[in-house]
Parts: structure tokens; sequence; C-alpha cells
């Protein structure tokens, strides 16, 4: 090696070890998220609360109970459950002898907390997060943390009430959530494995096909027939046939035409699914939801349990998209001009067979639910609170105890305790002798509707000054000798 080659290498490391810090021990590195995950501001989290409030009510009015599972699930349990989608599984290094991967849904870890524990009727709802080593989509709501919002309904009962409540309940979410214009496309993987077979799909490539025809709101038919044929050995004439009845969309009027269909007629798992269709779409009628759900043929729903009705929510609009953080361009999936294409926000179906799956004896627990995609309904609330001008409150502070003069501290801290004592959001500033105009500016700024005003002279006439912040009207409470509970009761009557 040359001295000029030795110098060269030498200036390499002398560089590396400046980037990777001095000797004293201090390193820099960039500060940021991981990838596919992002930190949450007040104002967003309020947002979300929201959210979060208007789906646990629903679920609730439903007559849901909750549960929790670990985040972490053995590897086992996991394994072959979601079809092509399971490598997409997040693994973890062997830790104490058992190999253990993040959960990747709801749904598999519901199935497996049935099974042992030999649970056979449950209505239940479960908020969490779940792991995907995705691709991710920061401005379409589309990360590799997030979480689900799921409604499921395990238990033997009599064909399509149990799924009919799981589309009316997503009817409510979205139209309290005021969106925008949806709708709700629903099919039945019998149906589609009966298309498959009439059209000369080979048993062995029915989840594989499916799979691909998941991809139909994504891609254009002829890219989809392209992977069908040239990726996984379809022949062409099975794949046109495919194409015609994938663009089929109705209401109950097509399932009643389907089941006269010469070729689909001859399946009998198709005839089934069929008909609980015509049977789902007249307790839809009863829901009066009828106007938002349509039978499209193409959905598919890519995920390997299930069994029987599926269904998605789609958003009909495009929304402007905010400029991404730094941080959060890597991997931003913009739409057309600019817009922000959200896609699917709720997603579910029949999986009567998975907790058979995990059952010593294979016992099944029919099993229906709906998982409503809260990370992609956030990104649209928040792309409508940055397009709105009105103001997001990030607590839920009612009264802000303040003081008119100096050396007051104490009568601030007295009242505020009593505030709180009587269940009353209150707070007060950090200073000894804050200034009143500073104070009513903190109001003003957090959203605070009231303040309570302690001066010299009112604490001599035994009263407090309680003064609304947007219209300035004031009303004088006597403090009963300074317990304060007039005041409690007045702050009480004007909130």
């Amino acid at each position: 090696m040359t001295v000029s080659q030795i110098d060269e290498e030498v200036a390499k490391l002398l560089e590396l070890k400046a980037q990777l810090g001095g000797d004293d021990g201090k390193q820099t590195f960039v500060l940021k998220t991981a990838k596919g995950t992002r930190d949450y501001n007040p104002k967003q989290m309020a947002i979300r609360e929201k959210v979060f409030n208007t789906i646990v009510s629903c679920f609730k009015r439903h007559g849901a109970e909750t549960i929790d599972t670990p985040v972490f699930e053995l590897k086992e349990t996991l394994t072959g459950k979601y079809g092509e989608d399971s490598k997409l599984i997040y693994d973890l290094k062997d830790q104490g002898g058992e190999l253990l991967s993040l959960r990747y849904d709801l749904t598999v870890p519901f199935a497996r907390y049935l099974a042992m524990n030999k649970i056979t009727n449950i209505k239940r709802y479960h908020i969490a997060k779940v792991y995907r080593r995705d691709n991710p989509a920061m401005t379409r709501g589309r990360y590799r943390e997030f979480y689900q919002c799921d409604f499921d309904i395990a238990g033997q009962y009599d064909p399509m009430i149990p799924d009919a409540e799981c589309l009316k309940i997503v009817y409510e979410i979205l139209s309290e959530l005021d969106l925008g214009d949806f709708h709700i496309k629903v099919n039945d993987r019998r149906i589609l494995d009966g298309m498959f077979a009439v059209c000369g799909v080979p048993d062995e490539k029915f989840r594989t096909i499916c799979s691909t025809v998941d991809k139909l709101d994504k891609m254009l038919w002829e890219d989809v027939k392209n992977e069908m044929v040239k990726e996984k050995g379809l022949t062409e004439e099975a794949a046109d046939q495919i194409g015609e009845y994938v663009s089929m969309q109705g209401g109950m009027d097509l399932a009643e035409r389907l089941l006269h269909d010469p070729k689909l007629s001859q399946s009998k798992q198709a005839c089934a699914g069929l008909t609980d269709m015509k049977q789902l779409f007249s307790y839809l009628q009863l829901f009066q939801i009828t106007d938002k759900v349509v039978f499209d043929l193409s959905l598919a729903r890519g995920l390997d349990y299930y069994t029987g009705v599926i269904y998605e929510a789609v958003l009909c609009q495009t929304l402007q998209a905010p400029t991404p953080a730094p941080a959060e361009q890597n991997g931003a999936v913009s739409g057309e001009e600019g817009g922000v294409s959200v896609g699917s926000v709720a997603g579910g179906g029949r999986y009567d067979g998975l907790v058979g799956m995990f059952d010593p004896k294979g016992r099944k627990v029919p099993c229906v639910g709906v998982s409503i995609g809260i990370e992609r309904i956030f990104s649209i609330m928040e792309q409508k609170a940055e397009l709105s001008a009105e103001k997001v409150r990030t607590t839920e502070t009612q009264v802000l105890v303040a003081s008119a003069q100096k050396n007051l501290l104490e009568e601030r801290l007295r009242l505020t305790a009593e505030l709180w004592n009587a269940g009353i959001k209150a707070e007060l500033l950090y200073k000894k002798n804050p200034k009143l105009l500073t104070q009513l500016q903190h109001c003003e700024e957090t959203g605070i509707p009231l303040v309570a005003i302690l001066g010299e002279q009112e604490l001599k006439d035994g009263v407090v000054k309680v003064r609304n912040v947007a219209t300035r009207e004031e009303v004088r409470k006597a403090s009963q000798k300074r317990g304060w509970g007039n005041v409690c009761s007045a702050v009480e009557k004007i909130l």
C-alpha cells in the first residue's frame, strides 16, 4: 500500500470517528422516529381521542364487552393465518426459549383467546396496537405500528343476523364521524371460491388468485390479469372469465341473477353464498343502510381465514394532503394533483374456522367481525382540522383560578383545591404573582371557558368574581367565609 493510499484510509477513519463522536463519549445521531411510526402532538391526540370515543360508544351501544391480549404471540400462533401477508409479520429474537412475533392483527389473538379459554359465545371489542413490516405510506395513514379497533361476534346464531349488525356498526361510525360520502362493498368467500372453480382455477391456486383479485382496488384489471397469468400460471381463458364476474356490482337483484347464472349456479358453495347474500340484504333493508352497501364481486380481502361474508368500507372522495414533516417523507404516497387517497377505512368478514385451528379437538366457534381503520380515519380528521378554522382544544380545563393583585397564591391554591374536590377541572398558573392579563391570555389561548378572579377587595367582601372568557360577563359569588362552596356551585351551574 502506498503512502497516499494509507493517508486516504486514515482520512476515512478520522471522518468516520468524527461522525460517531469524539473521545468524550458523546455520539451524534439523527433524531427521528423509526420508519413507519410517528409521534402525536396534543392537538393530534385530542382529535384521536374524539375518534376513539365515537367508536367505543358505538361498540358499547351494540352490547360489546372488551378484552385485551399480549402485544406479542408465539410465532406458531400467527404462522399460516394470513396467506401472502405472512411475510409482513415482525419476528422477535429468541427470548427465553420461545419464538415470538408481534401481533399482525387482533383477530388471530382473539381466536386463540376463545380456544384457550373454551369460550363459545361473546360479543367483544378490542382496541390496541398491531405491527406490520410493510412499506409505509405515512400521508395515507399507512404505518408499521398502528391501532386497530375491532368488533366481533362469536357464537352459533341464525345466518346473517350478526353479519348485518357488523355492517350497521360500520355505517353508524362512518356517518357519525362525518368523513364524507362512503360505500361498503360486500362479497362472500364461498361465491369467490365457486367463481374460481367454474372459471377453471385449480384448487391449489384459489388463495393466491384471491390475493391477486384483492388488488383490484389499487391496480387496473389488465395489471391484475397479467399477474394471474404471467406470475401465477393461470390460463388466459380462466383469467378472462374471472374478469367478467369481478366487474359485476349490485344488490339483492344481482344475487338473485347470479343464482340463475349458467356457470355459477353449478357451484353448491357459490349458491349457498348467494342465498345468504340475499338474506343479508333483506336485513340491511330493515336496518335502513342499503343506500351505502353494494354487492361487489371484485372484493376479495386477501387474508386466508375468511370463510363467508366479507366487507370493506371505502371513502368516495380524495382530500388535500398536508405537507409531510421531513421524517415522514419516506414512503409517503400522494394521490392525483397533490391529494391524498385514503382508500379502505374498515373491513372484516366471517371466519368460522379460525378458532378450530387452535382448539385441540378442532371444535369450531363461528365468528364474524369488523376492524375500523383508525389511522386512516385519523389522517382524514387531521386534514379536516388543518383546513378548518375551528380551534382544537387540547385540555378539558373548565376554569382558571386567577388573581388580580400580588400575594394571593395561598388563596388561589385553596380555591383550586376546592374546585378539584368538587370534581371541576381547574388549574392555575405556576407563578406567585402572575399578571392578570397573562392569566386571561392563557384562558384565550387554551380555550378555558371560565376564570375565577380573586382580588383584595373581593376577599374583604367575601366574594369571588367568575368571568365568562368569551363574553366577559361576570358574576360575583359569596365565598361562605372562604369555604368556596358557593363558588364551586356557581361554576357548576355556569358550566
